[in-house]
């Protein structure tokens, strides 16, 4: 009897997957993690739920990616262009993101503490619901202008900025 069900939710499960593609896909996501990938370029690649943790990434070229889900934990990402990504309930934690082009960037729902924002450019991107401290928002503040062309927020409002 216990196994009728097991095997119905299993094949639940199946036809789920198969009505669902583009999620399907969260269920093995690329690793890079300890990779050297400076100056690689990933513009406009699906990335979805990609794993970049411990990574070197600096100068790399992530433009236009979809990096929903993706995972940056302690990376280095200096100068790396970022502009149009979607990083949607990204947890970009502990990364170096100094001189990275963010504009117009989707950090929707992302956990972003300790990452470094030094000298970054943040034009256009929205923090919607981002997870951030108090000191970085009050660093992005700062700089915050612009609205996003995909989400038509304004950065400065998605930030919650005074």
């Amino acid at each position: 009897m216990f196994w009728r069900q097991g095997l119905a939710l299993l094949l639940g499960i199946i036809v789920w997957c198969v009505a669902h593609p583009a999620l399907a896909d969260w269920t093995h996501p690329l690793s890079f993690s300890n990779a050297e990938l400076s100056r690689r370029d990933f513009s406009g690649e699906s990335l979805q739920a990609a794993e970049f943790s411990n990574a070197n990434m600096e100068l790399a070229n992530f433009a236009n990616a979809d990096l929903r889900g993706a995972v940056f934990s302690a990376s280095v990402m200096t100068q790396a262009n970022l502009h149009g990504a979607d990083l949607t309930n990204a947890m970009v934690d502990q990364v170096n993101l100094t001189k990275a082009d963010l504009s117009d960037a989707v950090f929707k729902e992302a956990l972003l503490l300790r990452a470094i924002f030094n000298d970054v450019n943040i034009d256009g991107a929205d923090f919607t619901d981002a997870i951030l401290d108090r000191a970085q928002i009050k660093e992005l503040c700062i700089k915050a202008s612009g609205v996003n062309s995909k989400t038509s927020v304004q950065t400065r409002d998605s930030l919650g900025c005074q």
